[in-house]
């Protein structure tokens, strides 16, 4: 039996006559991606065509997920709204605050214990308010929202960038910031700018080494980090049928990295399968009765390039497997050409650490075939060179794959079990020795590999690749080992080489658990008690943002201008600061810490304007905050990629930083800066980032006639005296606009409360 049968029945109850009303309105057929935004519009059936990359649109989704690091704020935020229930089926999975370090045995009570006010906390708010509760260990959100919660054809949002994985079951699932989830949660409809669509065409099959980690590898070399910001991905052909649902989510999952918005698959045999081996046979039947919406027009897949702005063909017959890195994602080699990229590049050689797991790559699937290169190894007298650690997506896998006997496989070749968890992903690794800050390599299965991510060591050059090829590299030691054409010396001296990887898609036995780890809310949650003490340095209730003056805003102070690559990690950095996602203030002691500082080439080391001196970036804004005076921060291209956190717009919010003025923004980013009640601006003219100099003080006009496609005026004072007008863009709707006045979304609909 599914969760929330009830709803999917009516989605699927309305899409027909939804998208065959779109379908007449625009006149000509319609990929998936239309399909499902025209299906759940807020206004309901359409009325009007909507432009890609324009038209500011009201959807209502599905559901909400959250997981524990984001849904502190998220759920802060909710109980400021003033709603007795969430208005839409949400769900909290406990996965982020569990550090990886000596496995699971020992991991798990640890943090239970250490973490234990903030798991109460998330309990405690998800029984009061009629959310699913998934408890620490039960496993990483995207996979236990992959298992039980996605379904072909529905529309979510979550609190993770990486929300996105629910695509391999057809969704169109979307990464936000917990104002958007608070949103949604309270009943509101949530705004999205209509997508641009990018098709990507899926020749020949897999086979060999390559799997479809390969497959979102090699895209993100193509379109690079930026190159799907503001377009949703939509997969098809032969290739994307051949493969299993669990392989697209992967494929989903890392579209992340290029900036898309989503990415999806269109419903098909390997879903149904999917479903059923996850006791969800009834969403099946019901997806099989409505299957021809569940796909693009057949015209769309015939002739791509007529319905998508950007047209990709890959053929999967052809695709190498590839390694992509180091410190970001879209730099993509392919393994037969690593060793002589890395030589070139002084890339270290020898792997220390091979990872598996992840939201990413941790289903059964996943385990299986990195066993089966696990499993020959020990039969051909082997050992891993490197250390080798496994996380398990869910419980669920976890159980069945010990079952198996996959897990055992894995300990027979001193690999290290840790929990069902995020881990070293996520930067909850603590690592023996990366406080040294040694020069390093490191592979694995996740999806971002910036600097410090994994271990804090920003020398740590880490390597994304597939689960089967960080086994067979965590065997070799060696990052330019080829499994293809190389081999290994065993215990007997003998030269061997590692077959091709295989394993089973789903486990032939079925999926088994003894607990999930889900926890149902009360039925009725009105007498539920949410305690949150003042003294806590974890948990901290929210004081709404002040709403804006009415005037232009003036002698801003440069807090610092941004060199190069600033991801939300550099901007509030997780690993060790996680513990603090429910405090504000005290998680505030990390913004823009990791900020590359233009004029010194320096990190957390900036010049104060009112002392000439140069300090921490958080305590040099509150010096400026003590003294009521406002700031700005520049940045350079694509600033705020990665994450949805969006602690990184409101650490600056809440020390006084007034605006962000960048080159460009990544979409998730932006919108949250906009939820908080920030201007976020772009360089009308990109070289003007080379005007702002260090001492600048800077006047922003034009705010008291802020209107949607007017640009604004900043004044920067040099100096020496001088100064210089430029002109600043901005992507502010009406609604965008009053969230500014009001000092943030948050207070709109505290406003509306009973109204």
């Amino acid at each position: 039996m599914a969760f929330d049968l009830e709803m999917i029945k009516k989605v699927y109850s309305l899409m027909p006559q939804r998208i065959e009303a779109a379908k007449k309105l625009i006149g000509k057929p319609l990929t998936l991606t239309e399909k499902i935004l025209y299906s759940h519009l807020d206004e309901g059936t359409a009325t009007k065509v909507y432009e890609r990359g324009v038209s500011y649109v009201d959807f209502n989704p599905d559901r909400v997920a959250m997981q524990d690091a984001t849904a502190q704020m998220a759920l802060l935020q909710f109980m400021q709204a003033g709603r007795p229930k969430v208005a839409v089926p949400s769900t909290v999975h406990c996965d982020h605050l569990i550090t990886a370090k000596e496995g699971a045995t020992k991991d798990l009570p640890f943090a239970n214990k250490e973490s234990k006010e903030v798991f109460d906390f998330l309990g405690s708010v998800s029984n009061k308010y009629g959310i699913g509760f998934w408890k620490p260990g039960a496993g990483i959100i995207h996979q236990v929202v992959l298992e039980n919660y996605a379904f072909p054809g529905g529309m979510m949002i979550g609190t993770d960038s990486h929300t996105v994985n629910a695509g391999g079951l057809g969704m169109l699932a979307i990464g936000v910031g917990g104002a958007d989830a608070c949103d949604v949660m309270a009943g509101l409809p949530w705004e999205l700018k209509f997508p641009k669509l990018i098709g990507v065409k899926l020749t020949g099959k897999l086979n060999g080494w390559t799997a479809p980690k390969d497959v979102i590898l090699k895209v993100a070399g193509i379109l690079t980090v930026k190159g799907g910001t503001g377009a949703i991905v939509e997969y098809f052909g032969e290739g994307a049928t051949s493969m299993s649902c669990t392989g697209k989510g992967t494929i989903c999952n890392m579209g992340a990295e290029i900036g898309a918005t989503t990415s999806t698959f269109g419903y098909d045999e390997s879903m149904e399968r999917y479903l059923r081996a996850t006791g969800r046979a009834d969403v099946a039947d019901l997806a099989n009765g409505i299957k021809q919406h569940l796909n693009a027009d057949p015209e769309v897949y015939a002739s791509p390039e007529k319905y998508f702005d950007q047209v990709i063909e890959i053929n999967l017959s052809e695709l190498e497997p590839h390694l992509n890195g180091p410190f970001t994602p879209d730099l993509a080699t392919p393994v037969s050409k690593m060793k002589e990229e890395a030589e070139k590049n002084g890339w270290p050689l020898k792997v220390e650490w091979g990872l598996i797991g992840s939201c990413t790559n941790s289903s059964y699937e996943d385990l299986s075939r990195a066993a089966s290169i696990a499993k020959q190894a020990i039969a051909k007298g082997l050992v891993t060179k490197a250390e080798f650690g496994i996380n398990p997506g869910s419980e669920q896998v976890r159980y069945t794959a010990d079952r198996d006997g996959l897990l055992g496989t894995f300990t027979d070749l001193n690999a290290k079990i840790f929990t069902n968890a995020c881990g070293p992903c996520i930067g909850m690794w603590d690592r023996v020795g990366a406080e040294k800050k040694e020069k390093n390599t490191i592979v694995h299965s996740f999806n971002r590999n910036f600097a410090k991510r994994a271990d804090g060591n920003p020398n740590t050059f880490a390597f994304v690749a597939s689960p089967e090829m960080v086994a067979a590299i965590a065997i070799a030691g060696d990052l330019s080992f080829n499994p293809i054409t190389d081999s290994l010396i065993n215990d007997k001296g003998e030269k061997v080489k590692l077959d091709p990887p295989f394993g089973d898609e789903l486990p032939t036995k079925g999926f088994a658990v003894e607990d999930a780890g889900f926890q149902a809310p009360a039925a009725d949650g009105s007498a539920v008690q949410v305690a949150v003490s003042p003294t806590s340095d974890r948990l901290q209730l929210l004081d709404p943002f002040s709403a804006w003056e009415g005037t232009d805003l003036k002698g801003l102070k440069l807090l610092i201008k941004a060199k190069g690559k600033c991801t939300t990690d550099h901007i509030s950095m997780a690993g060790p600061w996680l513990k603090y996602r429910g405090h504000l203030d005290n998680i505030s002691n990390n913004m823009l810490i990791g900020a590359v500082n233009f004029f010194n080439d320096k990190t957390d080391d900036v010049k104060n304007q009112l002392t000439g001196t140069y300090g921490p970036v958080p305590a040099t804004q509150r010096a400026y905050k003590a003294q009521g005076i406002g700031s700005i921060v520049v940045g350079d291209e694509n600033y705020g990629e990665g994450s949805s956190r969006e602690h990184a717009a409101m650490e600056p919010r809440h020390l006084g930083v007034r605006a962000v003025l960048v080159k460009s923004f990544a979409r998730i980013h932006e919108t949250n800066l906009k939820k908080q009640g920030m201007l976020g601006l772009t360089f009308a003219n990109k070289d003007d980032y080379n005007k702002i100099q260090e001492d600048d003080s800077i006047d922003i006009l034009g705010l008291t006639t802020f209107a949607p496609n007017v640009p604004l005026t900043l004044v920067l004072n040099h100096k020496d005296g001088s100064k210089e007008e430029i002109k600043v863009n901005h992507s502010y709707n009406e609604q965008q606009i009053e969230w500014f006045k009001s000092g943030g979304a948050l207070n709109i609909i505290r406003a509306n409360v009973g109204a």
